[in-house]
């Protein structure tokens, strides 16, 4: 071989060795987000949820990837979303809402999953236990269930008077059976009857709100639904037109005109399901990953709303408040 052949030939080598080592470089891995809702309606949380998976390390394009399913409010199409995340071998499976977490965990036994759910996961069959999740799911739970007494109880105490409440329910949500029993239990604590609203679509709500009037319930109680979650702005323009004092289980109806809410904050519960990623995605096992409920639970009022419904609030309720909008 003479001398300029050779150095052809060791500098195409050369050139070839980069390209060489960039196909050896390890895929990124890809996260699976599967949600019910809409990415309109779920934009701010998916930036708490890429905020907890910061804190580990990981940041969307750099180092780890994303394939976004949304069911668009047709919760019948979660299984068939949740099919083809298994199909494309995601590294992990995040889901927002108790319709997806029940399709993920359908689709596999294998692939982790971190879910989102307002329920009590044992009850509803997600994991074995809240400390030894067992299998391959674990994730956050709020507690919705839990809250619906205490969401009465604060609506009685701002209404001593009342003698009827009402709640909203999606009778097709899960959960809502035990939500209604919740209530309905803390109705009969309190000496209080309570009046059953349905709701399973947005054009049920005008109907629901008058069924309320007809029947004259003094105050209203939205209970946690994803469809009144991302409808919450049609909710409060109904509750204002009305004149009819509502709690709910969600703040973002308060910043929007609401009366008042009490849950837990909706972004740190993905900002957790996120930091939980994270961990899996560093290789820890989600049966090893207890499930994590809420550290708090905050009271917020919109005085705005009280003036204009003609309401004071009992001082008790505003000191305990955890945010008050003038």
């Amino acid at each position: 071989m003479q001398r300029r052949e050779f150095i052809t030939l060791l500098g195409g080598a050369a050139a070839a060795w980069p390209l060489a080592a960039e196909a050896q470089q390890p895929a990124m891995p890809v996260i699976g987000f599967l949600s019910g809702e809409s990415p309109v309606d779920f934009a701010d949380m998916l930036d708490a949820f890429r905020e907890g998976l910061k804190q580990l390390g990981f940041v969307e394009g750099q180092n780890v990837a994303f394939e976004y399913r949304y069911g668009e409010g047709q919760y019948d199409r979660l299984p068939a979303l949740a099919a083809d995340l298994v199909r494309r071998r995601v590294a992990v499976i995040a889901t927002s809402g108790t319709t997806a977490a029940l399709a993920a965990k359908t689709a596999t036994t294998t692939i982790p999953i971190v879910f989102v759910t307002g329920l009590d996961p044992v009850q509803i069959g997600l994991v074995a236990s809240l400390n030894r999740p067992v299998g391959n799911v674990t994730g956050i739970s709020s507690m919705n269930i839990e809250l619906s007494a205490k969401l009465l109880q604060l609506l009685h105490e701002l209404v001593p008077g009342a003698t009827l409440f009402a709640v909203l329910q999606n009778p097709t949500g899960a959960g809502s059976q035990s939500i209604i029993a919740e209530a309905q239990a803390a109705a009969r604590s309190l000496g209080r009857q309570l009046l059953v609203l349905n709701a399973s679509t947005e054009s049920d709500f005008e109907p629901a709100f008058a069924t309320l009037v007809q029947q004259q319930a003094a105050a209203l109680y939205v209970s946690a639904s994803t469809l009144f979650q991302n409808r919450h702005q049609q909710i409060v323009a109904l509750a204002a037109r009305h004149r009819v004092p509502t709690i709910y289980a969600n703040h973002e109806a308060v910043a929007a005109g609401g009366l008042m809410s009490y849950a837990s904050p909706r972004a740190d519960n993905y900002r957790l399901a996120g930091s939980y990623t994270g961990r899996i995605l560093k290789g820890e096992k989600p049966a090893d990953l207890p499930v994590q409920q809420p550290t708090k639970v905050e009271l917020h009022i919109n005085m705005k709303t009280a003036k204009t419904l003609g309401l004071t609030f009992p001082t008790a309720l505003l000191v305990r408040a955890d945010k008050v909008i003038e």
